[in-house]
């Protein structure tokens, strides 16, 4: 049986861009890695109720860049900035750098609809409080789709409504071509921590094909110009029709007699 590959790692470099970019030798090169995941465990931790999508991590010579895509920025910030600030001195310590070494980048999310993980989390959280999974599972769909989305898939997976034997079930809308490279799907996981048991949550979200830069710099131009399709050239073009292959005129209504 064929096993689902995932769609964000399969499509690095194609479409989608790495989350932590930086260079290090053999030696250094674990110890980034394990740093960037603590980092990310700490700050998804301490902003649990901020809505956090993704965090990208960016090291130059000896200074780290981490940039927090929420949905909700000003519970990041804070009042005048306090809570970033004292956000910014924990990262540090963790990373054992200087606070002036470490900075912090807000990047806020327009439309948490079309983010798969902040969809997943919020599916998540109304399992939590014990919503009906198909009705969440639902209105998140629809949502997405009012939202702009070509196609969209949920599927949870666990001891559902607290059955004995766990099971899996899914919604979908649209299509999600999973098979094509060129194709924009973000995908999101999440967990939901019930009496009876870690419930399992993915979203698929599809918004669209991403094609050439080439092509698609020239589609956008041409459409911003109004410009119309190129015209088919003279040895290309169809050849004209034989005069005996014109079709009949219709014949002249035939006069009415005057009346006297």
């Amino acid at each position: 049986m064929g096993q689902k590959v995932n769609p964000l790692g399969i499509r690095l470099g194609i479409v989608r861009d790495w989350t932590s970019r930086w260079y290090a030798g053999k030696k250094q090169f674990p110890m980034h890695v394990h740093t960037d995941f603590r980092v990310r465990e700490f700050l998804k931790e301490k902003l649990a109720e901020a809505s956090v999508s993704r965090i990208l991590i960016e090291r130059a010579a000896k200074k780290v860049n981490i940039t927090i895509q929420t949905a909700r920025p000003g519970i990041v910030i804070g009042k005048k900035g306090e809570d970033i600030e004292k956000l910014r001195q924990e990262t540090a310590a963790l990373l054992g750098m200087s606070v002036n070494d470490v900075r912090l980048n807000i990047a806020e999310i327009r439309k948490p609809e079309l983010d798969s993980q902040l969809v997943a989390d919020s599916i998540a959280q109304q399992i939590e409080k014990r919503v009906m999974f198909r009705r969440a599972m639902k209105r998140a769909v629809m949502s997405t789709m009012r939202s702009g989305a070509l196609g969209v898939k949920v599927r949870v997976s666990g001891r559902l409504n607290g059955s004995e034997i766990a099971r899996t079930e899914w919604y979908r809308e649209g299509r999600i071509p999973l098979h094509t490279f060129r194709a924009d799907i973000d995908y999101g996981l999440s967990e939901a921590n019930t009496t009876y048991g870690v419930i399992g949550v993915k979203v698929w979200i599809f918004k669209g094909e991403v094609f050439d830069k080439r092509e698609l710099a020239q589609q956008q131009a041409a459409e911003a110009e109004g410009a119309a399709p190129p015209a088919v050239p003279l040895a290309a073009a169809a050849p004209a029709a034989p005069l005996a292959a014109a079709a009949p005129a219709a014949p002249d209504a035939p006069e009415t007699p005057a009346q006297a």
